[in-house]
């Protein structure tokens, strides 16, 4: 199986490192209450901030959140037993768009951890063209907003969904997963139901 996946919120738990530091942001630094809606994912939509707020956090944050991540629990163990069946990773992921160094800093953290994934796409917004070219058998991520979009064009997909975001009803193309034993129980049983 070709699996797509995305880093931030998935492989790294930098997603509830985000919110900390968004949290600080807009109560200590903005001495104010900005949030608009908490079961949005990015902070762009999360909060109603200013552009020149926005790049503010971006500036004073960003690098600090991706030093502070490091994997998701259980992550090693299933990736090991995913990659020793054979199966295929395929990054897709938009790190490396707002800060260059975050990439560098993900590919430490693999590295650290002797992870290697079998191909990388970053800077990606448009996770649609990549899945369709990639011809992915299912991506994980965890924004709403693209696991829709991806459903809608019939590609198969894991929402890893943290506390408080944005629900979706589950059909044949979505799957809500909250965990690394979630994710390998759905492609072992897919695995089975496809014998």
């Amino acid at each position: 199986m070709k699996i797509g996946i995305d880093l931030d919120g998935v492989v790294i738990d930098s997603e509830t490192t985000f919110r900390t530091y968004e949290e600080i942001f807009d109560i200590d630094i903005l001495k104010g209450n900005n949030l608009v809606d908490r079961k949005e994912p990015k902070f762009q939509t999360r909060y109603n901030w200013t552009e020149e707020q926005e790049k503010e956090f971006i500036d004073k944050y960003f690098l600090t959140v991706s030093r502070q991540s490091n994997l998701m629990s259980g992550f090693i163990a299933v990736y090991n037993l995913l990659k020793q069946q054979g199966h295929e990773f395929v990054v897709i992921t938009a790190r490396g768009g707002f800060v260059k160094e975050m990439k560098d800093d993900a590919l430490r953290v693999l590295e650290e951890n002797n992870i290697k994934f079998d191909k990388y796409y970053w800077n990606i917004h448009d996770k649609l063209e990549i899945c369709q070219k990639e011809n992915v058998d299912i991506m994980i991520d965890d924004d709403y907003k693209i696991i829709q979009k991806l459903a809608d064009n019939q590609i198969k997909t894991l929402y890893f969904r943290d506390t408080n975001l944005m629900e979706l009803e589950e059909n044949e193309y979505i799957k809500e997963v909250n965990n690394w034993g979630d994710i390998y129980r759905y492609i072992r049983k897919k695995g089975y139901d496809e014998r």
